[in-house]
């Protein structure tokens, strides 16, 4: 039988260092507005954090006994993308809100209808996407929603992955798969 008593405190324990890794990330983020060269830096992070996730539900893993399901380790993956955006939902807001330049958010949304217009989108794409008006605040939830998604998507090879590492429980006479 499956422990999942330890799964909301694994997944904020874990969450709480995913944060602060993305927020380190996020970093990288911000000086690229400066320095072009730093938007590498912050895509090769980006691309370590499936790795690290299932580095994190292994852990989680091995620190409930050494047996969890498919869904369990799944639903530990989803919370643990989850609280670790909302760490980085305190530097995303202070970005949007003190750091980006006036008119960064609405520059972007306009580069994105102009793409649009010229990739022969239909017309109410287009207006529609012109009309949007964001806040600080909207952005930095709209980012806990996307990376909540990710986490959604993300978590099922990674669960995939951990459930080929199931070991036996010491004493039950299961044999190691």
């Amino acid at each position: 039988m499956e422990n999942k008593s330890y799964l909301l405190k694994g997944a904020m324990t874990y969450g709480l260092i995913m944060g602060i890794y993305w927020a380190a990330k996020y970093i990288f983020f911000i000086l690229s507005l400066s320095v072009p060269t730093m938007s590498v830096v912050y895509l090769a992070l980006t691309l370590v954090v499936p790795v690290l996730a299932y580095y994190m539900t292994r852990r989680y893993q091995q620190g409930i006994g050494g047996r969890v399901g498919f869904f369990h380790a799944w639903q530990f993956g989803v919370l643990l993308y989850f609280f670790a955006a909302l760490i980085l939902s305190v530097e995303s807001y202070v970005f949007y809100r003190y750091i980006a330049p006036p008119g960064f958010v609405e520059g972007a949304i306009g580069q994105m209808a102009e793409t649009f217009k010229e990739s022969q989108m239909g017309p109410e794409m287009v207006e529609a996407l012109s009309q949007i008006k964001t806040s600080p605040i909207q952005m930095t939830i709209q980012g806990i929603f996307n990376n909540v998604f990710y986490g959604l998507i993300l978590s099922i090879p990674v669960a995939a992955l951990v459930l080929r590492h199931n070991t036996s429980v010491p004493g039950t006479g299961e044999e190691e798969r």
